[in-house]
């Protein structure tokens, strides 16, 4: 009880925010996306926008095809850059807004390259809103909030 009495609320402010948005799944990103853009202004934060051509859901004849990846790293980048023009009609400095499309496992991707390389002082996930099974946040999602070493605000 004395710790909780000598306790002084303190301000967060954040400098990077990364927003995680997954490049099937427009529903459970839209939600965390407006989040992270409001966050980010309020703030004056740089905001990281990254998305992870899942190659684990390619089968083999298309993992092996180089036009077939370079076809889906195309279309993932074309998301991420209407993402940053959202930021940007938004009110975003075009300075402020960081693009990264990863490949991989979004999960382990997103915990051990995006976040250390980074930087960000919080993460940001969405959660398909409709989605009340008992893996609330999916396995991906559930493995950025374990592992991250940072504070990870999961939107639905």
């Amino acid at each position: 009880m004395d710790e909780l009495q000598n306790y002084k609320v303190k301000k967060i402010d954040y400098a990077k925010i990364l927003i995680c948005v997954d490049s099937d799944d427009f529903g459970s990103s839209k939600n965390a996306f407006n989040y992270a853009c409001s966050l980010a202004k309020h703030y004056g934060a740089e905001l990281g926008i990254v998305s992870v051509l899942e190659t684990g859901d390619l089968n083999v004849f298309q993992s092996l095809d180089p036009s077939i990846l370079k076809e889906r790293r195309e279309e993932i980048k074309r998301l991420l850059e209407t993402y940053g023009q959202k930021a940007k009609e938004y009110g975003m400095s075009d300075d402020d807004i960081h693009l990264m499309v990863t490949e991989g496992n979004p999960g382990h991707v997103i915990t051990e390259n995006v976040i250390p390389q980074y930087g960000p002082d919080l993460v940001v996930i969405g959660v398909d809103k409709n989605r009340r099974d008992h893996d609330n946040i999916g396995s991906q999602g559930s493995r950025i909030v374990n592992l991250s070493p940072v504070s990870v605000s999961v939107i639905r």
